[in-house]
């Protein structure tokens, strides 16, 4: 993710690259962001401290990291008042408090999927849930490559999260996995299952399943390339923003 994202900020004319980090110890560390990238220079060094990429004026953030190291990001950006966009998934419920606290100091956008085609489906799920589920059962699929970590993924959860709440349901109704004995299906539930495997980049389908037929609302990425794009324009829309805390609807709607 970090080299598409060289990419798409070299090959924005409305941005500048200013900075760019990578894990202590990893060989990008000192080289310069272009090289790292596999592209043409840019005179852009990497480091291994956001803090010291912010020592160059800087408006927005792009974070695809893991969970721990993007609410250490969120305290130095609103620390320093600097927008912050977070790809990154596999928050806990305390991670997501500590990142809406520094979200009062500056802009934060939060998105476990930055694809635009993804964040549409969410919005269109939504809908669908509300006309159907007096008839219809939901069930939520993804598949994603071997070396994901988290499960399920972040973009499962907010697709059940977001049908739960259209449809007024209790967050206990969002069942993650089954096991066993265990008896038939209660009306309410938003089930969610994970596959994992391959080189899939992502895989999300939501099926909506009645009696005597089905719907299945599907996204499938192909490339990680989309993500870059949605996070560079999440990032063109976070700049400038005020202090608060802001998804890729915000985005979608301008």
């Amino acid at each position: 993710m970090g080299s598409l994202l060289v990419k798409g900020v070299r090959d924005a004319a409305d941005f500048t690259l200013t900075g760019g980090t990578d894990r202590v110890g990893t060989s990008s560390v000192g080289l310069d962001a272009g090289l790292a990238a596999k592209l043409a220079p840019m005179e852009v060094t990497v480091t291994d401290s956001l803090e010291k990429a912010l020592a160059v004026e800087t408006d927005v953030v792009i974070d695809f990291t893991t969970a721990e190291a993007s609410v250490a990001h969120a305290k130095i950006c609103a620390a320093k008042k600097v927008a912050l966009v977070v790809g990154s998934t596999g928050f806990s419920a305390s991670d997501k408090e500590a990142i809406a606290e520094c979200a009062k100091s500056t802009a934060i956008l939060m998105s476990p999927n930055m694809s635009v085609g993804v964040n549409l489906m969410i919005e269109v799920a939504a809908q669908m849930a509300k006309r159907l589920a007096a008839d219809f059962d939901i069930e939520v699929v993804e598949t994603h490559h071997r070396n994901k970590k988290d499960a399920p993924s972040g973009t499962a959860l907010r697709l059940a999260d977001e049908m739960r709440s259209a449809l007024g349901r209790s967050e206990s109704d969002i069942k993650a996995s089954r096991v066993g004995q265990i008896g038939e299906r209660p009306k309410n539930e938003i089930g969610v299952q994970t596959v994992r495997g391959g080189d899939v980049v992502g895989e999300h389908t939501v099926f909506f399943l009645g009696d005597g037929e089905r719907l299945e609302l599907t996204h499938r990425a192909t490339s990680r390339e989309q993500f870059a794009k949605g996070a560079i324009r999440a990032a063109r829309f976070l700049a400038g923003k005020k202090p608060g805390l802001y998804d890729m609807s915000h985005v979608l709607k301008g």
